[in-house]
């Protein structure tokens, strides 16, 4: 997955329809459930002092920004779209880095939305300080970014070829 400044999502087709149930579930079956969960603790009597029915209320509201997210992401979504092999950095690519030059001390990571995360690879965002200092680099050019503390920190972009899942 990745994303363009255009607010387009690039999504293989199983990124696309792993999001798309998610969200057929929210907005199905989900939906019902957290609604039984409110009506049961409506009946349990005074709201003001009603733990359960504040749990599920606030359950719902993360819920439906879940599907207000879900829903954005996949109506500006295009599939099967893959970003350039030209060794330039953009989303959806896999980089590898070293850290101030070092060539052992380096990291590789998917460069995406968290919404594509996977325990196979770390992912970075795009709008992170780590990625928008390598987004637009070369394969052996060096990129800056910005540390939480403020300061710079330098990396070499040693890799950088799409993700193929």
């Amino acid at each position: 997955m990745t994303q363009t400044s255009e607010n387009v999502t690039w999504l293989t087709q199983e990124a696309y329809n792993k999001l798309k149930d998610e969200l057929e579930y929210l907005t199905g079956p989900a939906r019902a459930e957290i609604a039984a969960k409110i009506a049961a603790a409506r009946e349990e009597g005074d709201l003001r002092e009603n733990g359960g029915y504040h749990a599920a209320k606030e359950e719902q509201g993360k819920q439906e920004l879940r599907v207000r997210q879900l829903t954005q992401l996949l109506e500006n979504a295009k599939v099967g779209e893959p970003p350039a092999a030209d060794g330039v950095v953009a989303p959806g690519m896999v980089v590898t880095i070293a850290f101030d030059g070092d060539e052992d001390d380096t990291l590789t990571f998917l460069l995406a939305s968290r919404e594509y995360a996977s325990a196979e690879i770390e992912t970075y965002s795009p709008q992170s300080p780590l990625g928008t200092g390598v987004i637009g680099h070369k394969v052996g050019e060096d990129a800056e970014y910005e540390l939480p503390n403020g300061k710079k920190a330098s990396v070499r972009i040693l890799k950088a070829e799409p993700y193929t899942g």
